[in-house]
Order: C-alpha cells, then structure tokens, then sequence
C-alpha cells in the first residue's frame, strides 16, 4: 500500500488531533439547560419592586444572573418569536410567519403553525438531538411532530372538547402523558390557557426532569399572556397570575437542578403588551375596493385579490398575484386612504423592501400597524373605531418599546446582577447553543451571553 509522504501524514496527524481536541473541548463545554417561556412578561414586571409584586424566582434568577429587554420580531405575536427563540432567526428565514397559517377564505377552522415541519432554519431542539444530547418538551409552540426527543408533550388544540386529550396523547411521546398522571396528575387541554393548566403543565415539567434528568428542556407557560388578553396589562388579575407563576418557575429551576446540579436556567418571553379600547378593520375598505368579494349572503369570502393577515396589532397583506404591479399600486391606495382616516387607528404602513430589512415573512406585500390603543377586527362589515374584544394587546411592530419582552439567564460562569440592556430576540438562541455545546447553524446575529 503506498503510504503518504511524512510531511502530509503528520499534517493529516495534526489536524485529526485538533479535531479530536475542539470535540472533547464542546463536550466539556456542555452543560444542562432549562429554558422557561412566559408568553407576555414585560421587563418591567420583574425589574421593577415599586409594583407591589412578589417574585422571588424571576428577580433571584435576575440577582444572580444575567438579565436584558428584548426586542422582538416582526409580528410581535407568540409562535414567530417563540420560533425566533429557538432558533437565532427572524421569521423570513425560520418560516413561521405568524400565529395562525394564512386562511382567506376561513375554511381551517383557525389552525395555528403547531407543526414542526413548518420550520425551515434548525432548532435549538434538533441541533441538541443531532449532538446527542437528551431533550424534553412541555407545551412549547410548533412542537407537534418533533423528531428524537426523550419526552415530547407538543401544544395542539382543535375544540376544546375531551377529544382534544386524545389528540395530544397521540402526538406525544408514546405513553405520555398517562405515565406522568400518578406523579404530576391529569394533564390539562391544550385550549385551556388558565393559570391551573399553567401549574400543571409545570409540575408535568419537574416530572419529567426528574425521570428524564435531560441536557435540554422547553416549558411553556401561557396563563399571563392570556389573563393580559381578559383583563389587560396592568390588571390586578393580569398580576395575580404572574405571581402563581412565578411560584411555578421555582418548582421548575429546583426540578432542574435537582435532576442536574449547575444547569443554567433560560426565562424567557415572545412580546410585551399594551392596552387596547378600539379596533382597525381593514376588511372592510378592502371590500369596498373590490379587493375582496363576498359570498352572495354576504357572510364569508368568496373570492380575493388582497388579503389582510391579522397579527394582533397589526396585519400583513397578502396578495394573490404578487408579481401583478397594476393590482400593488391598487392595494397601496387602498391602504393610503386608511391611513389618512383618523378613525381608523392606523400608524404606519410598510412596503416589501422594509417588510424585508424588519425580518417579516416573504408572503406579505404589505404590512399595516395600528396606533396604540388599536387591534386588528376582523369583521366582514361595520365602522372603524368599534370598541375592541380583548383589554389588552401585541403584535404591533417590534420598535413599540411596550411590545419588549424579556431575558433572564442563571448559571455557572454568568456575571451576578449584569444587566445587558436592550438585546436582539435573535442572540438568545445562540447564547443558548453555546451552553449546551451545540452549533445552531441559522442563527443570524452573535450570542447575547
């Protein structure tokens, strides 16, 4: 057999060894981490003590650690950013472009991107599963269909029935949740958003970490976000809430390092929240337009040229020719003349080019936010300025500095007590990564930590 010369061989030699040593030098770099999302928590909840707030695990985490606001993406609604979260990128590369999947017609019965097949940059979930370490999910967003993890319990709802229980134990991880009843007890709907669900989602979670002890575990806690939605931000109940939940997190951070001494622990949320009264309806001008046709008794869509996609505060608008110039220059007047309305709410409107420079999804043509105090309707008739369904709001652009969300991160080597500021959403995921060992190759700014 010919051999190499000397010089190749030992050059071959050494990069073997390098090789070999960068390995060993993530694997010893690798370390447990619990990452807590509490959809709707503002910085100011936890970094203020002048609200009257007991929150003994967020600001002992926050004391002893590392801690920032966060700006979010765009929209500023829950599974684009929880997206955002797990994978160092904005909606236009990672795929999930807002909460629920583009319907016109309204056919999908309100189907949310819960599936993990819609990602299209790596997650924190798969990077961690391809480098072999354990992972664990609770109830985080667009988790259904997860490959390789330990133990998955991915969120889905479709009615709210006692099917909808059926429907979770199918997708989970075979035997859950029925394994964990006896120690954790029934595990709750996926529709239900309450603050009992929450804290048994929770104690679901320390279950799971006490059986599992994995490198990586996802819990989501929703119960704020929803109470906020009710009762609006600032709200006695709103508080009330988040104070249970803080209890909850730290059942979950004594589970975590229990099961693991010296895990590093990830609090984090998707968006902040701001009051709401009134509400923009864009449907309407669109339909007086004829860019949206309705069915003959007037009660459903029958056909359409351009589409507002509601966000929340704001909406994308998406159109059924995007290469058609003449019908953009329509739907840019059309949105114009909104605008220009006082009664309609509306603060600002941006074309594909600032839609692209913000990170939003490639679908839209256009995007649409309203004033404060507004929400998108989305009523087929009616006036501008109808009083809103929901006390309290997000999804407005990301520089509403109420739509901050925030960081907290607690573990070996983080500086007590630094605080970081105002960071990009996009520079958790890494920072995440960098804990655990992993690469996470669609990240898209550095490591905030």
């Amino acid at each position: 057999m010919k051999r190499a010369p000397a010089p190749a061989f030992a050059f071959a030699f050494t990069i073997a060894l390098l090789a070999m040593q960068a390995a060993a030098q993530t694997s010893a770099k690798a370390a447990p981490v619990l990452m807590i999302s509490i959809d709707g928590l503002r910085p100011v909840e936890w970094q203020s003590r002048s609200n009257g707030l007991e929150l003994p695990a967020l600001r002992g985490l926050a004391v002893g650690g590392v801690s920032a606001a966060v700006t979010g993406v765009l929209p500023t609604v829950t599974y684009p950013s929880h997206a955002t979260l797990l994978t160092g990128a904005a909606p236009r590369r990672h795929g999930i472009a807002s909460n629920l999947t583009f319907d016109p017609q309204r056919r999908n019965d309100n189907g949310w991107y819960w599936y993990a097949s819609d990602f299209k940059a790596q997650t924190l979930w798969q990077a961690s599963v391809a480098a072999g370490r354990k992972v664990v999910n609770v109830h985080w967003p667009i988790s259904v269909g997860l490959a390789g993890l330990a133990a998955n319990l991915p969120q889905i709802w479709r009615t709210g029935m006692p099917d909808d229980d059926k429907l979770v134990a199918a997708l989970a991880t075979p035997g859950l949740p029925a394994s964990l009843v006896a120690e954790a007890g029934a595990y709750p709907p996926g529709k239900d958003e309450g603050i009992d669900a929450d804290e048994a989602r929770a104690a679901h979670a320390a279950a799971l970490m006490r059986r599992e002890k994995p490198d990586f575990a996802t819990v989501y806690l929703t119960a704020f976000d929803h109470e906020q939605h009710e009762a609006g931000p600032d709200s006695a109940a709103a508080r009330a809430v988040l104070v249970r939940i803080d209890a909850a997190v730290g059942r979950l951070v004594a589970a975590a390092r229990a099961a693991n001494p010296g895990a590093t622990v990830v609090v984090v949320s998707d968006h902040g929240f701001a009051p709401t009264s009134r509400t923009s309806n864009l449907f309407v001008p669109f339909i007086k337009a004829g860019l949206i046709r309705l069915t003959q008794d007037g009660s459903g869509i029958a056909s359409w040229d351009a589409m507002p996609w509601l966000a929340g505060g704001s909406a994308a608008i998406k159109l059924a020719r995007p290469d058609d110039a003449a019908l953009q220059d329509r739907v840019a007047a059309v949105l114009a003349q909104v605008a220009a309305d006082p009664a309609a709410g509306i603060d600002r409107v941006l074309d594909a080019a600032a839609i692209a420079a913000a990170g939003g999804s490639d679908e839209a043509a256009f995007w649409v936010n309203c004033k404060p105090g507004w929400l998108m309707g989305n009523r087929l008739a009616g006036e501008q300025g109808e009083p809103a369904g929901a006390k309290g709001m997000h999804g407005y652009f990301p520089d509403v500095p109420a739509m901050r969300a925030s960081l907290i991160a607690n573990g070996p080597g983080l500086a007590a007590g630094r605080d970081l500021g105002v960071i990009d959403m996009r520079a958790i995921a890494p920072a995440v990564a960098a804990r655990l060992g992993v690469a996470l190759k669609d990240a898209q700014v550095p490591a905030a930590f």
